[in-house]
């Protein structure tokens, strides 16, 4: 018997595009300050991506010379200077190890699996009004704008967010009102176009108090392979001197903020509860086993795919998984492969991968803005 080593994805691990912009006597003194401003950023939004909001004022707080100790490597982009200025984009790989430890020491809990794309759209209401892909929707262009200028803003997290274009064909498959009403067949056919497996309806309503405040009605809910429901609905007011744009803005972190939360609180990692299952996994090549292993290696929950048996036709393993079987169903879901239970024996399938946002049509694959 040999094993299949499990490594989670460096692609969680990798906090990329931070940019720098220091000012100092030399530029390499400017470099120098750049690159500890970077890593701090990235350690600080690392962690905030793995751990659920309610647990970030728990975080380890590190100084500068104890965060380079988990840092694997790290690139540089985009790089200008001059005698005094230092300019560029960074990218910085952790180590995964050090950085579950880290966490499990501070008895922070934490998940990897990283979320198959969601489409979301954003559909705006004002005094009875709906609108969708209208110009303008604040509503939209919220979404589009919540990470810029926000530096808190964890919008690089384990549950990517895409969002259509709103051309003429979109236009032609749904509007604002059906979208509203839930019609799962042009909902389908959406996500369809844009290749995920899950669409979002998140309906702003604009209202206001008795003495003119601002206030959004806020309901949200999934479709697709999932059973469709309302996962939450909530308000939220204006603060003292704030427009309705920053208003929607907020709103827009805030929902994003909690769809992330939802997700890590379905995959936190509970290492004191494990498990094994032995599983046959069909095949047709020897490449379709490369690639299966390739995709074992990226679920965080499993530990290790232990092979028993290889054959032309079919793999044997033991995988031994972090929590519940429902947790690695869905972790296994996430990579494209599907567990079942048949007559007591478990068995996991491959499915096509499919590169997400890439829509029907379009030659360069840019689907969304």
């Amino acid at each position: 018997m040999s094993s299949v080593v499990s490594a989670q994805s460096l692609d969680v691990f990798t906090v990329a595009n931070i940019q720098v912009d220091v000012t100092a006597k030399t530029a390499s003194a400017a470099r120098k300050q750049a690159l500890a401003n970077g890593e701090k950023r990235s350690f600080e939004l690392l962690l905030k991506r793995l751990t659920m909001r309610i647990d970030h004022q728990r975080l380890p707080v590190l100084e500068a010379k104890e965060i380079s100790g988990y840092i694997q490597d790290f690139g540089v982009a985009d790089e200008k200077n001059s005698a005094v200025r230092y300019l560029a984009k960074l990218t910085y790989r952790f180590k995964p190890r050090d950085i579950r430890f880290l966490l499990r020491d501070s008895d922070v809990q934490f998940a990897e699996t990283r979320s198959k794309p969601i489409l979301v759209l954003p559909v705006y209401q004002v005094a009875g009004a709906v609108s969708l892909w209208d110009d303008p929707n604040p509503w939209r262009q919220a979404w589009a704008d919540r990470s810029k200028g926000d530096k808190k803003s964890n919008i690089d997290g384990l549950v990517p967010m895409i969002f259509a274009s709103g051309d003429l064909t979109d236009i032609a498959i749904i509007g604002a009102e059906l979208a509203v009403k839930g019609d799962e067949q042009r909902l389908a056919a959406l996500a369809k176009r844009y290749r995920v497996a899950t669409s979002v309806v998140v309906l702003a309503t604009l209202s206001s108090t008795s003495r003119g405040k601002p206030v959004l009605k806020i309901s949200m809910f999934r479709y697709g392979d999932i059973e469709n429901r309302q996962a939450f609905s909530t308000e939220i007011s204006a603060r003292q001197d704030e427009g309705i744009d920053a208003l929607l803005k907020r709103a827009a972190i805030e929902i994003s903020a909690r769809i992330e939360d939802q997700w890590k609180a379905e995959n936190l990692l509970e290492f004191e509860r494990a498990g094994v299952v032995a599983v046959t996994l069909p095949i047709n090549s020897l490449k379709q086993w490369v690639d299966a292993k390739r995709r074992l290696s990226r679920v965080a929950v499993i530990e290790n795919a232990e092979l028993v048996l290889l054959s032309r036709t079919e793999v044997r393993l033991n995988i031994h998984f972090i929590g519940e079987a429902e947790q690695l169903k869905l972790a296994l879901a996430q990579a494209d492969m599907v567990l079942t239970e048949d007559e007591g024996s478990w068995i996991v399938k491959l499915q096509a991968r499919v590169k997400s946002g890439k829509i029907e049509g379009s030659k360069d694959g840019r689907g969304g803005k």
